[in-house]
């Protein structure tokens, strides 16, 4: 083998990045750009693939630049990416349209209508993960119903990172992860007619493109791609799995020894999940989250996911600011995120419940409402801005407390959390005491493009197999359990059962408060005396 090191490239939702590792997995480089998208009021989130892909070139081509020798270096590179979502490509392997993101909520009403299918739990036995208005089945049922012209001059219906695997290699393919979860069974890694059927798409049947499994095969970097991003023509080029489950791989998801270990990725969403032998999954009983295949034989990761982790920190750090600046104060980012950790300690705990539901897409995990929004509970003259943060990291540990319990298996014995928020310790403190568990980071700054890395480490036979991976990528770089104070945790305990009772009884509100704000934009639905 010629090379010495390995680049794994993920493009997530807010920025694509591009890192460079040595053999043994010791990070070497970064480069990153910021991903760009556009949101509409009617729920559309998009992104354009030709700057997409412009982007993706550019992280490698700067990544040239900060090591000596990359192109001839590189024995492999990888690529992962934002899951779900719709990328359609058409001829001469040019985009069709705009993709739409996992954030796009324009197929909420077509995700009510499949649900309430007869072939709907046939469906979910199947791919074991429930139908939200991110999954690109419902996107593609939704396109067919309002604009089928997209879909006619549509050849191939792809995921972010199988894009970017195209533009490489010009092979058109996507990976049994993605694969299995959107249109097939987890248990066999295939397509699955019978889900399929279920989703009104047996005449777009055409649109899926073949499963490659990145730990085995490989494609050549095309001369195209091999121009446009500085790297050797012929570079073998891995098509990683999704992003969530490659993050958790390199971050601890599953390693020797550590049964009772779960992980969750605390970022724009919040991903909560087990790594499970497939005959130990245990399928939701109100049809939510999701079972996505593991790069490990007959394992997978099963997943809930809540639609906003960070964007509810991120609303409330912004709501500081933007007080500051009635005043003439201003509060950089990095200022904000400073102020965190004392926050949190000056905020009382379990003053307030707070349900993290700030998405306008509502809520996909452990339940699906796309009305779902969030509030407070407990406001009283005495409730001061940093009660209100703590309660929002509350909020956090307590959705992903929700998701924990829904799967239906012992809660975590050891939580492993990956994200940028999980760098404060008062955070981690937070969360560990909500979920009930000692929580455990990785020092691996870039978890989801080592795992695609990782993957690409195991096709070219740098390792035997995964397990020999993880022993040498991720084991070492985990550090020791931080165990949270027992009488938080006793206190969450107590609390959490309101917290799951206010969510319940607040659906009927929802439902009411979407109809009259709908309404709202036609004046003409409203009592007069609401004009």
């Amino acid at each position: 083998m010629n090379g010495d090191l390995l680049i794994g490239i993920d493009a997530g939702t807010s920025v694509i990045k591009a890192v460079a590792f040595d053999l043994t997995g010791r990070q070497i480089a970064v480069a990153s750009v910021p991903n760009r998208y556009a949101t509409s009021a009617d729920g559309a989130a998009t992104q354009s693939l030709d700057q997409t892909w412009a982007d993706c070139a550019q992280t490698l081509r700067d990544l040239g630049t900060k090591v000596d020798g990359l192109a001839q270096r590189t024995l492999a590179l990888a690529v992962t990416g934002q899951g779900d979502g719709t990328w359609l490509v058409g001829a001469d392997n040019r985009p069709a349209g705009d993709a739409w993101l996992w954030l796009d909520a324009r197929a909420a009403a077509t995700v009510r209508r499949l649900q309430e299918a007869p072939a709907s739990w046939a469906r979910f036995e199947a791919t074991g993960t429930g139908l939200a208005s991110c999954s690109q089945g419902a996107q593609i049922a939704h396109m067919a119903a309002t604009t089928p012209e997209v879909l006619k001059r549509t050849e191939v219906a792809l995921h972010c990172k199988d894009w970017l695997y195209l533009k490489l290699t010009d092979v058109r393919a996507t990976d049994p992860s993605e694969a299995s979860f959107t249109y097939g069974n987890f248990r066999t890694r295939r397509y699955d007619d019978t889900v399929i059927d279920a989703l009104g798409l047996t005449s777009f049947r055409r649109l899926l493109p073949d499963i490659v499994d990145g730990t085995e095969t490989t494609h050549p970097l095309s001369a195209e791609a091999a121009a446009a991003t500085g790297l050797a023509e012929g570079t073998p080029v891995c098509l990683g799995f999704v992003d969530i489950v490659l993050t958790a791989l390199g971050a601890g998801i599953h390693t020797q020894g550590a049964a009772g270990a779960s992980c969750s990725i605390v970022g724009s969403t919040g991903m909560h999940m087990r790594a499970m032998r497939n005959e130990d999954v245990q399928l939701n009983a109100e049809g939510t989250g999701y079972v996505i295949a593991l790069p490990l034989p007959g394992m997978s990761a099963q997943v809930q996911s809540n639609m906003a982790a960070t964007l509810n920190v991120d609303w409330v750090l912004n709501l500081a600011s933007d007080l500051l600046q009635q005043f003439g104060t201003s509060l950089s980012h990095a200022d904000r995120m400073k102020c965190i950790d004392g926050w949190l300690h000056a905020g009382r705990p379990g003053a307030l419940l707070y349900h993290p539901y700030i998405s306008d897409a509502g809520e996909r995990g452990p339940f699906v409402d796309p009305n779902a929004r969030a509030d407070f509970i407990g406001l009283t003259s005495e409730s001061r801005y940093p009660d209100l943060f703590r309660a929002v990291v509350e909020g956090l540990g307590m959705a992903a407390r929700d998701c924990y319990l829904s799967m239906g298996v012992p809660m975590p014995e050891e939580l492993r959390l990956t994200g940028g928020a999980t760098r404060s310790r008062a955070l981690r403190d937070v969360l560990g005491a909500v979920v009930g568990a000692p929580t455990r980071i990785s020092t691996r700054d870039e978890a989801g493009a080592a795992g695609a890395a990782m993957m690409a480490a195991v096709a070219l036979g740098v390792y035997p197999d995964m397990e020999a991976c993880i022993a040498e990528w991720v084991t070492p770089l985990l550090g020791q359990p931080e165990t949270p104070d027992a009488d938080l945790m006793q206190l969450y305990a107590r609390l959490f059962p309101a917290y799951r009772q206010a969510r319940q009884a607040l659906v009927p509100t929802w439902d009411e408060t979407a109809r009259l704000l709908k309404a709202r934009q036609r004046p003409d639905t409203l009592p007069a005396s609401l004009n």
